[in-house]
């Protein structure tokens, strides 16, 4: 029995250090940066519960597929004329594709003027349209978008739609299935039972678009669902954001979805050579003014963190003002020490939460963070109704926008994708509409949590969040 005990125990240990092993080859050869409580949490894991920790990691562990490239020593990277130097030089040294002038941006006050928008998209496309959505629920605006798309596809234009396997849970395969035999090109990303080659299941396709004939994009925060575009009884639209650019940012939304398609189809895009090639698309010739507008991808299937690393820069860079609109606000320690310390060298730092969100997890998760702005000066403001919108306005020099969130899920797990806006009608527009929001949102009071409240605030922020 002794013996049995002492080989059990002897086995159970290697296997712990094989697990161990597994981790640190997994993130260390392989490139994959962590904040430090979720290595921290998979390292107890592994410990604590082995064989259950180490089949999850090797699941869901791979936060990247794009390894960083060495950048040859040169001279200064040149800035894009028209947007500030030390964003455009940061993004481009991030391999990033370049600010370009469009003809004409639109910005949606509301889901109406969104719906009418997406509907217009659809119907201008002449030989392409491809249209990727985390949410493609079955209801009055799904099945609207779907007979447009139908449309399209009767005229003799090629159709591609992909939508995400784990947000579009809900949607009738039927439905997909409907629209495949009636000529549509349909793929589901990264399907929950599928080859681990070929992706991880927790890495999900957070990006929504539309894009017709490589000319004409309508993006932004919006999913294909009721609630983010009209009122019903009961049920107000949520407070959300979207536009249309027509013009070169379009073609490069463009080059972003074929990447994303392959991905879709199991290609996973593990070579920098091959991530590279969506960088700098063929694109049509600019107009010589208009607004100026960046196409600012972030995911898997880029080396950096890249939304992540414009805001740091961002809060260092600001003289005036930050103000961010978001549902979820859990961001990491680095985000959030920068926010803190731009307060407290004098930048009025403004974020905006909905009251209560869709997902009771994140509002607890969330408490923290906000305690701590609040506690380095910043104004939070809580709106009464749902904001869904993603926005981040920096002075009078840049705003973002797009499907990211302010959490960890987003800003270093999911495929996202914003728009960098440098045109000063842009701007001003933005800065208007989240006065309108502050003007209805009631001011945040921190208050000191429970022994218990503080414990599952941490519980939820460094799991839910971080992994």
């Amino acid at each position: 029995m002794i013996r049995v005990a002492v080989l059990s125990g002897l086995g159970h240990a290697i296997f712990v250090a094989v697990g161990l092993l597994v981790y640190v080859m997994g993130t260390r050869i392989g490139h994959q940066r962590r904040h430090p409580s979720a290595a921290m949490g998979w390292v107890l894991g592994i410990v604590t519960f082995p064989y259950l920790v180490v089949p999850l990691f090797l699941l869901f562990g791979t936060r990247k597929f794009a390894r960083p490239a060495r950048r040859p020593h040169g001279p200064p990277l040149e800035a894009t004329e028209g947007g500030p130097p030390w964003a455009t030089r940061l993004l481009a040294s991030l391999e990033l594709a370049p600010a370009v002038r469009n003809a004409r941006v639109v910005l949606h006050a509301d889901g109406t003027q969104a719906l009418q928008g997406l509907l217009a998209t659809i119907a201008s496309a002449r030989h392409r349209l491809d249209l990727c959505t985390y949410v493609f629920a079955y209801d009055e605006v799904g099945r609207e978008v779907a007979r447009a798309l139908l449309d399209c596809v009767h005229r003799g234009v090629r159709v591609r739609l992909l939508v995400d396997a784990l947000g579009s849970m809900r949607t009738p395969p039927g439905m997909l299935r409907a629209l495949r035999r009636q000529g549509l090109q349909v793929r589901r990303f990264m399907p929950l039972l599928h080859n681990p080659l070929h992706g991880r299941t927790n890495l999900r396709n957070h990006r929504k678009l539309v894009v017709a004939d490589g000319e004409r994009l309508w993006s932004g925060g919006r999913n294909l669902a009721c609630e983010y575009f009209i009122d019903r009884p009961g049920h107000p639209a949520w407070a959300d954001l979207s536009y249309e650019v027509h013009g070169p940012l379009a073609a490069q939304a463009q080059a972003q979805f074929a990447t994303d398609w392959r991905v879709a189809r199991g290609l996973v895009l593990r070579r920098r050579r091959k991530a590279r090639s969506t960088a700098a698309p063929a694109l049509p010739a600019p107009p010589a003014h208009g607004p100026l507008a960046q196409w600012l991808p972030s995911g898997p299937d880029h080396a950096d963190d890249t939304v992540h690393a414009l805001l740091l820069a961002a809060a260092y860079h600001a003289q005036r003002r930050i103000v961010a609109v978001t549902p979820y606000f859990v961001p990491d320690d680095a985000l959030l020490d920068a926010w803190c310390l731009a307060c407290r060298r004098g930048v009025q730092v403004s974020v905006v939460v909905p009251a209560r969100s869709n997902h009771r997890l994140a509002d607890l998760a969330r408490e923290r963070a906000l305690r701590q702005l609040a506690a380095a000066g910043a104004r939070v403001w809580l709106s009464p109704a749902m904001v869904h919108a993603k926005a981040v306005l920096i002075d009078d020099e840049l705003a973002l926008v797009g499907s990211l969130n302010l959490d960890a899920r987003s800003l270093f797990l999911n495929y996202e994708a914003m728009t960098v806006f440098y045109g000063p009608q842009e701007l001003h527009w933005l800065a208007q509409w989240s006065d309108q929001l502050l003007a209805r949102a009631r001011p945040y009071h921190a208050r000191a949590p429970s022994w218990l409240r503080d414990v599952i605030e941490g519980v939820v922020r460094s799991v839910g969040f971080q992994l």
